[in-house]
């Protein structure tokens, strides 16, 4: 009974993230190969927030013990090889894991091919797990977290503090960037701009 909860639950949440996703039109292709070429800044907005969201409610459980960290190792194979490969995918497809099944939902037909080379990915990976984790593996740095920085400070103040600054840059980022102008809603801005690019 206890697989099928998580199941709902599963279920329950990924219907939110689908839906916040659509709302918010990061799952766009458009969106996402704009914030690579810093065209668009709504996909670093809702990551900001996500991450500020996300550290606000870890603060309140680790605060209240009803959570434990269980950070993983830092390697810096991973981020740099790993993190290239997969944003050199999102800047091509104009999607990544997390976007492409919302953008099936919605009726993007490219997204099917972004499904069908993950799966390739995947595949390749697998039968040649040996040979590229010792690439990835490389400069294991062992389990440590930002918090380790600052010993004399609680997580769970660490992460408010944390989520206060990302949301101070949060902010700056859209008075920088308003959203209307990623919408394409504030014409007058956009023209000005231009005027003003012309003169100069």
């Amino acid at each position: 009974m206890e697989i099928f909860w998580l199941v709902i639950l599963g279920l329950t949440m990924g219907i939110i993230f689908g839906v916040a996703l659509e709302k918010s039109r990061v799952m766009e292709p458009g969106v996402l190969i704009g914030q690579f070429l810093f065209k668009d800044y709504t996909m670093l907005k809702m990551f900001l927030a996500a991450t500020a969201t996300g550290l606000v409610v870890l603060s309140g459980l680790t605060a209240l013990g009803l959570a434990e960290l269980h950070p993983k190792s830092f390697v810096v194979g991973n981020i740099i090889v790993g993190g290239t490969i997969l944003g050199a995918g999102i800047a091509i497809a104009g999607a990544c894991p997390g976007t492409v099944f919302a953008q099936i939902g919605r009726g993007y037909k490219d997204a099917w091919l972004t499904i069908i080379g993950g799966i390739m990915g995947a595949a390749f990976y697998g039968y040649n797990k040996s040979l590229i984790d010792g690439v990835l593996d490389m400069g294991s740095l062992g389990k440590i977290t930002y918090a380790d920085l600052f010993p004399s400070l609680p997580f769970w103040m660490l992460g408010l503090i944390t989520a206060a600054a990302l949301v101070v840059v949060m902010i700056a980022l859209e008075m920088y960037r308003p959203w209307k102008v990623d919408r394409g809603m504030d014409q007058n801005n956009d023209a000005s701009a231009s005027s003003n690019a012309a003169h100069a």
